[in-house]
């Protein structure tokens, strides 16, 4: 018999359970402990942070001479949590919630062992994926997304490439620039799909956070000293080359995010980091069917929640950035008092429904980056018909135009024409694009009211298990036919 390689399932019962380790949840996670509650924070990375505030590898960290704002609250959580009674569970992936009469049952798995948890009370802090809308050439070899860049700049010290480009919207884009141009690297072009006046637009929300407003600046003014040419309301267009990238093509934009069929500008690259806002990573809450709503400027579908994080189902609350994308420091206060509520309605103490002290300038400051970042249906409606939306079943444009011709009228029946959404990634990059793509041929009209109203309209995908894929290897371990249990016959 040959030992297993799988530990079985093992079996725990807390007070609450919390997934996901960002701000939001490293936070929620130690104020709901230091009152006295047993709680599990899950999380799929080897340590706290999450994206933005992610450690460096063990190696790396005695060379390390970055000692940035997120780097020191990243560490400064991190001490806290390894200091608590927090019962931190590194390297799982949670892949099915369910509801039962006692609360809920979370299964999750890592490398070597089988878990469930069992909790009265549920947090999702689970972050938010990255956006982009495709264009021809997105899925060259060279491409990838801001949020990857950072992960190779600040965790892994690495430059994406030799000739850069850097593309989309939002504060992220000077963020990804001026980290390329601080470790070296050749950064050829940036293209930024707003202009002066959009920025300017946000500019008293800037100025409310000082501290952020001069990092901002300073990223700014190393890219212009280092003479890095900005494309001002323009888009990446194209991504050209055989097996890798080799060339990148920009067109201006218009106020809506159209792109022009003229002025095109070609530029020499190997390496192209593009992202286009943030989208809700929302699935825990959509699974167990809560209400949800479209907010396009928090990034498309979220749950309904009060202004502490409850949903419509009992004892399950969502905090950070799965709640509607309004950056770091949104994400930490409202994981606080996600917190606050939870210890309070598990104690039976009756409370009502506040901001947390900083919430509301944290809040302001990013629903003006999640303006510049929303997702424009005019941009949308230019993907051109070859271009792939779907990179896991490899579906076209055209073939959601096909679909949507032969009668494909709500979300989960395009689905179920097209096989969009069906991959590995589960629809999580291109629910959002598939689902605007729908509405924009329902509503025959880029102004983002009537879009919206028809993403109301045509709702979301319908959320299964699992959650996140799951090898059928590392479900059953390893085992010989003879160690399978088999009942003895029934009686004749």
């Amino acid at each position: 018999m040959n030992a297993p390689a799988f530990e079985p399932v093992r079996n725990s019962t807390v007070d609450v359970v919390v997934i996901g380790a960002g701000p939001a949840g490293g936070h929620a996670a130690l104020k709901i402990g230091n009152a006295g509650f047993r709680v599990v924070l899950v999380d799929e990375a080897n340590e706290p942070g999450g994206q933005v505030w992610r450690a460096l590898p063990e190696q790396l960290r005695t060379r390390s001479q970055d000692m940035s704002p997120d780097r020191i609250r990243g560490d400064s959580m991190r001490a806290a949590i390894a200091a608590s009674d927090v019962d931190w569970r590194a390297g799982r992936q949670v892949w099915s919630v369910l509801r039962e009469p006692s609360g809920f049952r979370i299964d999750l798995i890592g490398q070597n062992s089988s878990e469930t948890i069992r909790a009265r009370a549920l947090v999702a802090a689970t972050g938010a994926s990255e956006r982009t809308v495709p264009f021809p050439g997105w899925t060259l070899p060279g491409v990838i997304g801001l949020a990857a860049a950072t992960i190779l700049l600040k965790a892994q010290h690495v430059l994406p490439g030799r000739r850069i480009v850097v593309g989309g919207a939002g504060p992220l884009l000077a963020a990804v620039a001026a980290g390329i141009l601080k470790v070296g690297g050749n950064l050829v072009a940036v293209v930024d799909l707003n202009g002066a006046g959009d920025w300017a637009r946000a500019g008293g929300a800037i100025l409310g956070r000082p501290g952020l407003a001069l990092r901002g600046a300073e990223w700014i003014g190393r890219i212009i000293r280092a003479g890095v040419p900005i494309y001002r309301r323009h888009a990446v267009v194209a991504a050209h080359g055989q097996t890798s990238i080799q060339s990148v093509s920009l067109a201006p934009v218009d106020r809506t995010g159209a792109p022009s069929a003229e002025g095109h500008v070609h530029v020499d690259a190997d390496a192209l980091a593009v992202g286009n806002g943030l989208i809700p990573a929302a699935e825990i809450p959509r699974l167990l069917r809560v209400d949800q709503r479209f907010d396009r400027v928090l990034g498309g579908w979220i749950p309904v929640t009060d202004a502490t994080g409850r949903t419509s189902l009992e004892n399950l609350y969502v905090a950070g950035d799965s709640a509607g994308v309004l950056g770091v420091d949104a994400a930490s206060a409202g994981g606080e008092q996600t917190a606050e509520t939870v210890i309070n309605d598990l104690n039976g103490t009756a409370t009502t429904s506040v901001l947390a002290p900083g919430f509301d300038r944290a809040g302001r400051f990013g629903g003006a980056m999640a303006r510049l970042v929303r997702l424009r249906p005019a941009q949308v409606a230019a993907i051109p018909p070859e271009t792939t939306i779907c990179r896991c079943e490899d579906v076209t444009r055209a073939d959601i135009d096909t679909a949507i011709a032969d009668g494909a009228d709500d979300i989960n029946q395009l689905k179920h024409f097209t096989r969009c959404g069906m991959g590995p990634c589960q629809g999580r990059f291109c629910g959002d694009i598939v689902g605007e793509l729908l509405a924009l041929n329902r509503s025959q009209t880029t102004d983002e009211k009537a879009v919206d109203r028809e993403r109301t309209a045509i709702g979301y995908w319908t959320a299964r298990v699992p959650i996140r894929p799951v090898p059928l290897a590392q479900m059953v371990g390893a085992f010989d036919y003879e160690d399978i249990p088999v009942p003895p016959p029934a009686p004749l």
